[in-house]
């Protein structure tokens, strides 16, 4: 019996089994999981450089929010030759304290834009001292990331005091 050139019997074993498996090309598993594993150790590589840059920008965003404040609190002593009382506080630069010394002639717009007293950038009240604690006439200062005296870094304290 002649055998057909197409018949299974006569290609070679290796060329029959080539032929059935499917042909792909792409990655296998072990590579994906490899290249998966060198970016997320690059991923927190960067993470550990920035995460005290964001800490630090925050502290420099409460500087710049102090400075607002203390030349809001400078502009209510001038217009009333005195700054705010702590009890009336930072409450006083944006609308017309209730607590005695009531200021004359206070402005509709009061003196911070916006018609309120904004938080510090960890979402804390800025706390108002009158006096300050450093013979100053008033302190306005934030306990930073930590919302407590003291610390470092960004947990380090931001007052009127040491802003430049």
């Amino acid at each position: 019996m002649k055998q057909s050139p197409l018949s299974p019997v006569s290609c070679p074993r290796s060329s029959r089994t080539s032929d059935l498996r499917p042909r792909t090309s792409g990655f296998t598993l072990v590579e994906i999981l490899v290249v998966i594993a060198i970016i997320s150790l690059l991923a927190g590589v960067v993470l550990l450089n920035i995460a005290p840059q964001i800490g630090m920008g925050s502290q420099a965003a409460a500087k710049a929010q102090i400075q607002v404040l203390s030349s809001a609190a400078t502009t209510y002593r001038m217009a009333h030759g005195r700054y705010p009382t702590q009890q009336q506080g930072l409450e006083a630069l944006v609308r017309k304290p209730a607590q005695e010394p009531i200021p004359e002639n206070y402005p509709d717009s009061g003196y911070l834009s916006g018609r309120t007293v904004p938080t510090d950038p960890w979402k804390n009240a800025y706390i108002y001292l009158c006096p300050g604690r450093q013979n100053e006439p008033f302190e306005i200062l934030s306990y930073g990331a930590d919302n407590e005296p003291g610390g470092s870094g960004a947990d380090a304290d931001v007052s009127s005091s040491f802003v430049d």
